[in-house]
């Protein structure tokens, strides 16, 4: 199928998208790396009357450091994510989960702002940012917002995004001398996650003084695994406690059922996946601990 006419319009800059979102309001969308609007246009489940594509809008594609914490514009490819120096090492959960985002090519166009604004919850890069205690920058014609990662992404393809606002920044905090690990179950590489699940640790001895855990494709939307978190920070880092806080992951989700997976086995993925993603930030952060020292 085609999509439904529309007006299309390619400002230059972020300001001039605003203008254009002010100007037509909810009849307007935004386009970034059109990897999940376009389809959504060629089988008409969605036809708005303006397309306003940001791919010129060159002051939003950026990746820099600033007081501990990595500033990536939202029109940032997934591609430039994967290869970017800074990103490996700061940020290489954030890496390491950017490999599972569909195909190179589909890396090549899609983009972070993107993604996070789509809010698909089998997407990776929410279930990062959340687990990274993210937050996520909105303009509109009054000025900007910031708002949290955890609060941003509110339910199934839905984000705290009002009329004629346009997400323009994401934020990602560097973990202090953590662990982290990315794992993922799909039917094919490249296919969308069943389930999936970013871990953050930083261990003291045989102790876990942080842990960060979040999940995708097992929830509306990304989702903090807090009650599995408690338990890591409150025992010994041995089999135990992450045998315990992967069982607990798996009570926590709140998967659905579709043709491809059901509840119970999303579960049973969450927890497979959360004590693989664990003893491989364990050890990382073990190895990182032992270099340091």
């Amino acid at each position: 199928m085609k999509p439904a006419p529309f007006d299309y319009y390619a400002p230059e800059s972020a300001a001039e998208a605003l203008d254009l979102l002010a100007r037509y309001g909810a009849d307007a969308r935004l386009l970034a790396g059109g990897q999940s609007l376009v389809p959504l246009l060629n089988f008409r489940l969605s036809a708005p009357a303006v397309i306003v594509d940001l791919n010129r809008a060159s002051d939003l594609a950026y990746i820099r450091e600033e007081r501990g914490r990595l500033r990536i514009g939202a029109m940032t490819r997934q591609r430039a994510i994967e290869f970017s120096p800074l990103v490996r090492s700061r940020l290489p959960l954030l890496a390491e989960a950017t490999r599972w985002v569909g195909h190179l090519p589909t890396r090549t166009r899609g983009t972070i702002g993107g993604s996070l604004a789509h809010s698909d919850p089998a997407a990776e890069y929410p279930a990062v940012a959340v687990a990274l205690d993210g937050e996520v920058v909105i303009r509109n014609p009054g000025g900007e917002r910031v708002i949290r990662a955890s609060d941003f992404f509110v339910g199934f393809m839905s984000a705290a995004l009002g009329p004629g606002e346009m997400l323009i920044e994401a934020r990602l905090t560097v973990p202090p001398d953590s662990g982290w690990a990315f794992e993922e179950f799909s039917r094919r590489r490249g296919d969308f996650a069943i389930v999936g699940v970013a871990a953050i640790v930083t261990v003291e001895g045989n102790r876990c003084r942080t842990a960060r855990l979040a999940v995708c494709g097992a929830a509306p939307s990304a989702m903090r695994l807090r009650g599995a978190e408690e338990i890591l920070e409150s025992e010994r880092v041995d089999d135990r406690s992450v045998n315990d806080a992967a069982a607990r992951a798996a009570e926590l989700v709140d998967p659905g059922a579709d043709l491809h997976a059901s509840v119970d086995y999303r579960r049973h993925l969450t927890r497979v996946l959360t004590r693989r993603a664990l003893n491989r930030a364990i050890e990382r952060a073990r190895s990182r601990e032992i270099i340091d020292g």
